[in-house]
């Protein structure tokens, strides 16, 4: 059975009621002093509540008599002027991102492309892994090439130095190479504009009649292709076929022409350097 809880005793009556009384106590005088603060700031019989009152009017009468001249006015109805201007003109642009034309492109080229994307990707990303093979196994080379195109870069800069300066120094001859030019062009501009536009409708007609033409001779061509697909098959199984027969042939001569190549390079090498080594002979037999 639970045990009844015993009664405070007078003594715990006493002091939590004594308690009560300091926090109440204490919460009053912050309450006083924090009014007693407000009176002194604001008071009008004080010099500080005065003189904060005298600097807030003064500066709201400031502030008044300069909003209220003609040149603030005229900059407030400018400012209103050019917020009502780019809102009525915004307004269509916050609902319609962009125009009418623009969503019709859009949403085509969107449909047209999304299907060519996706039937492409596959291709492209075999691609893609296909020329990063290419330039991981052509890694050797790179070092080399770099050489090359530094000395290439090397040998050419006094010649591009030497042009600069001759043509920095040429520089009358080339202004009037240019007002020659102008001079000679500007009377053509109108007229390659209306030849642009002739040939812009002649090429729109050429193009609208020959389209139909191209289904057709496209469609005979698939239809062609179909019909020759086992006797294209054939042919590139007889490729392949080929060039397996002369592999083994191919790296045999390659084999022997790199053979030949070293022991020409060395012959070369020991005619040409001088003989330092007299006890060291050279020879070469054939792997």
């Amino acid at each position: 059975m639970a045990t009844i809880p015993s009664l405070p005793s007078r003594d715990d009556v006493l002091r939590m009621a004594r308690n009560t009384t300091d926090i109440t106590g204490q919460l009053l005088d912050t309450a006083g002093n924090i009014t007693r603060i407000a009176l002194n700031t604001f008071d009008p019989r004080d010099g500080s509540g005065s003189e904060a009152l005298r600097v807030l009017r003064e500066t709201t009468a400031e502030l008044a008599e300069a909003s209220a001249s003609p040149q603030a006015q005229e900059a407030f109805y400018r400012i209103i002027d050019t917020l009502m201007r780019l809102g009525t003109s915004g307004a269509p642009l916050a609902v319609h991102p962009v125009s009418e034309p623009a969503q019709a492109l859009l949403a085509a080229l969107g449909d047209s492309l999304l299907p060519v994307l996706d039937a492409v990707e596959p291709a492209v990303e075999e691609f893609a892994a296909a020329l990063g093979d290419l330039v991981e196994a052509t890694s050797p080379l790179l070092p080399a090439t770099a050489g090359v195109a530094a000395g290439v870069l090397l040998a050419l800069t006094p010649v591009i130095r030497e042009a600069a300066e001759v043509l920095r120094e040429s520089s009358p001859e080339l202004n009037r190479i240019a007002d020659a030019l102008t001079a000679a062009l500007a009377p053509l501009m109108p007229l390659q504009v209306a030849l642009a536009e002739r040939a812009a409708t002649a090429g729109a007609g050429v193009l609208r009649a020959t389209i139909a033409p191209l289904a057709d001779l496209t469609e005979a061509a698939a239809a062609t292709t179909k019909a020759a697909r086992p006797v294209l098959i054939a042919g590139e199984e007889l490729v392949v076929a080929g060039l397996e027969q002369l592999q083994p042939m191919l790296l045999a001569t390659a084999s022997r022409a790199g053979r030949v190549a070293r022991a020409a390079a060395v012959r070369v090498s020991a005619a040409v350097s001088p003989a330092a080594d007299q006890g060291v002979v050279v020879a070469m037999t054939p792997a």
